[in-house]
């Protein structure tokens, strides 16, 4: 259900809510290890376990004590759900060593049992119908054990407890009864978070309220856009709290920054430039989608950033992942990837937007250098897809692979953005975000390309074939050679993996003269052993291939031609420099005809050598200084050379 929906139903939910019964939750350690478990599916299809697939979560309250000096939770999860379907039972994912010591419906306990494959399952009293709105609450307790990032972890800093956690993939069912597919979105949540006074505790959404228990402190937070199981998140310690805001007057909005009281100075140094990153993506791709509420840091245990909604958890404040993680509000959780397979939609977004935000901020030269190092990084494993594989989606390493998942998939971005140009590019993100099917929802990558396409008018099938869903990447190679009018160029192009014969690719190359005269242009690569005549005003000196890195590639060499190399061994003109005269001397070819052109292409003398002198050949030299083309057309070909008259 989208946000704009939840008015419809939130008012009945939180009345609901308050009538669930609330019991005290029981401690009890677990210690079975948590499996992973996904769903496979086919390409392009949206991921759906069936064993929750008969209920639509409408409304979810965490209420949880958490002590961030010991690894232990305990609370209550209440859930209210939507029957898809006629039910008799429902289903979370649960990890087997959490121990539920109660499940209720309106007060009345209701049968239970752990079924040994990280599902908790619920008998319900009756057949609950087709549309039918109700609730369970299941206490629990537990030491969650972690997996992927992190899942739930208790560390220290300075001597202090913190308790966080980071769900991303298949960690949600390691710390609370969930629905962790990537078909159903929370339309609301709520967060309570019981914790030792001196403590504060922080999640998604809004501080509702924040109130003195004869314990410690009681935070409530709550969230009313639709959300994923794993973008849910908690995390405890003694932090300092620090506002920046975004604009002024009615549309302002705070970022809150929670961190260690020992980087409090550093880290306010270091969040600052978030305002002007913001500012910078609102004007790219509209406005924040979570401006009602807050966006804010939570300083955490782990070396990188994950982008919890209005909450992203960073193990550092460097301005990169600052942008990456905010990136993400958009990208990742506004729109979220509809399976693991489609994991680029999240995270090669963000990562391009780092890049833009290098351009935005210091210029054409540090975005060329950051294309540099996303393109070595791409090119770095000589196999691989953009996109996951059914089969490599419970390998949360491969699913997260830094060269493929975020710095391949992100020059694919750059490359789509130069295929169909500026406008149709940020057209087609806007439309992405925008889609009434997609926003606060799922994607996947044909949702992506449908919309570039239409965007675009462009058919981009090919495109995606090649760099989306094909594997390695290609090795541009140009023999070349001068010309009168420009050089003449054979292309060749090698593949480092065999899904892809041909990537098929607008390849720009830089031709520099040899007084340094220099023009770009674009090949256009859609058959290899292509030939390319290109017009140019001067001598070439040299040709390079994709001299600013818009391209993915690897191992790009350009060689003067082959027959030119040839000529070089069969003919020699000395001397050269000239003066007054030339000679040409060759062996055993016969030239036909010698033809003198100046640098603007114009002939400026011709011979035809007679057949018993064409071994050695005296001309005089042209009457103005400079370089000249000397043409040779001979029995084994046309061969041109360079000569400099002083």
């Amino acid at each position: 259900m989208k946000y704009f929906k939840w008015l419809l139903f939130v008012g009945f939910v939180l009345a609901f809510a308050k009538a669930e019964s609330q019991q005290s939750p029981s401690s009890q350690p677990g210690v079975d290890a948590c499996l992973l478990k996904a769903a496979l599916i086919q390409p392009e299809m949206r991921t759906v376990n069936q064993s929750t697939a008969n209920y639509d979560l409408k409304y979810v309250r965490l209420e949880l004590d958490i002590d961030p000096d010991v690894a232990q939770i305990s609370g209550t999860v209440t859930s209210h759900f939507e029957a898809v379907g006629d039910i008799d039972e429902v289903i979370f994912d649960l990890a087997s060593n959490m121990a539920v010591s109660q499940v209720t419906q309106r007060g009345v306990a209701l049968n239970f049992r752990n079924n040994g494959n990280d599902e908790l399952v619920i008998d319900l009293p009756a057949i609950q119908s087709n549309g039918i709105l109700d609730s369970l609450s299941v206490t629990y307790s537990g030491n969650p054990i972690s997996s992927g990032f992190g899942s739930f972890a208790q560390t220290t800093h300075n001597n202090a407890g913190i308790i966080w956690t980071l769900s991303e993939p298949y960690g949600a069912k390691a710390w609370w009864p969930c629905k962790q597919d990537l078909n159903d979105k929370i339309d609301v949540t709520e967060v309570i978070l019981n914790t030792p006074a001196g403590n504060t505790g922080v999640s998604n959404g809004l501080l509702i309220s924040e109130t003195s228990t004869t314990t410690g402190k009681r935070y409530r937070w709550m969230h009313k856009y639709p959300i994923p199981a794993y973008l849910i998140a908690i995390a405890v310690t003694n932090y300092i709290k620090y506002t920046d805001t975004v604009g002024s007057g009615a549309t302002a909005f705070p970022i809150d920054n929670y961190v260690y009281p020992e980087d409090l100075v550093t880290a306010q140094a270091s969040t600052a430039v978030t305002v002007p990153i913001m500012n910078f993506f609102e004007s790219s791709f509209g406005p924040y989608p979570f401006r009602n509420e807050k966006y804010g840091h939570a300083q955490f245990g782990w070396g990188g950033g994950m982008e919890h909604t209005t909450i992203s958890f960073m193990g550092s404040f460097n301005r990169g992942l600052i942008a990456h993680e905010l990136g993400h509000q958009w990208f990742g959780n506004k729109v979220t990837c509809g399976s693991w397979q489609d994991i680029w939609l999240n995270e090669s977004f963000a990562t391009y937007l780092t890049g833009m935000t290098v351009e935005h901020l210091d210029g054409a030269a540090a975005f060329k250098n950051w294309r540099v190092n996303a393109n070595n990084r791409a090119t770095t494993p000589t196999s691989g897809s953009v996109y996951v594989t059914a089969q490599d989606t419970l390998n949360v390493g491969r699913v997260f692979n830094d060269n493929l998942s975020y710095n391949k998939g992100a020059m694919v971005l750059h490359m789509l953005r130069k295929k169909i140009g500026e406008t149709n590019f940020n057209q087609t993100l806007r439309d992405y975000l925008d889609d009434p099917q997609l926003a606060f929802d799922y994607a996947v990558t044909t949702d992506f390309k449908a919309i570039a396409e239409s965007t675009s008018g462009e058919n981009l099938t090919e495109f995606f074939n090649d760099w989306i869903y094909g594997e390695g990447y290609p090795e541009h190679h140009i023999e070349w050679r001068q010309e009168p009018n420009g050089v003449n160029i054979v292309y060749q192009q090698f593949t480092s993996h065999p899904s892809v014969n041909l990537f098929e690719v607008q390849l720009p190359i830089k031709i520099t003269g040899i007084n340094g005269q220099e023009q770009h242009f674009m090949l256009p690569i859609d058959n290899n052993n292509e030939n390319f005549n290109v017009s140019i005003p001067f001598i070439a000196a040299t040709i390079e291939i994709d001299p600013d890195v818009e391209t993915i590639s690897k191992n790009n060499n350009t060689t003067l031609g082959t027959s030119a190399a040839f000529a070089k061994a069969e003919f020699q003109i000395a001397p050269n420099p000239a003066q007054d005269s030339f000679q040409i001397t060759s062996s055993n070819i016969e030239v036909n005809q010698v033809k003198i052109f100046d640098l603007n292409g114009r002939l400026i003398e011709e011979h035809f050598p007679e057949l018993s002198n064409y071994s050695d050949m005296i001309f005089s030299t042209p009457k103005m200084s400079g370089m000249y083309l000397i043409q040779l057309t001979t029995s084994k070909g046309i061969f041109t050379e360079k000569l400099v008259v002083l």
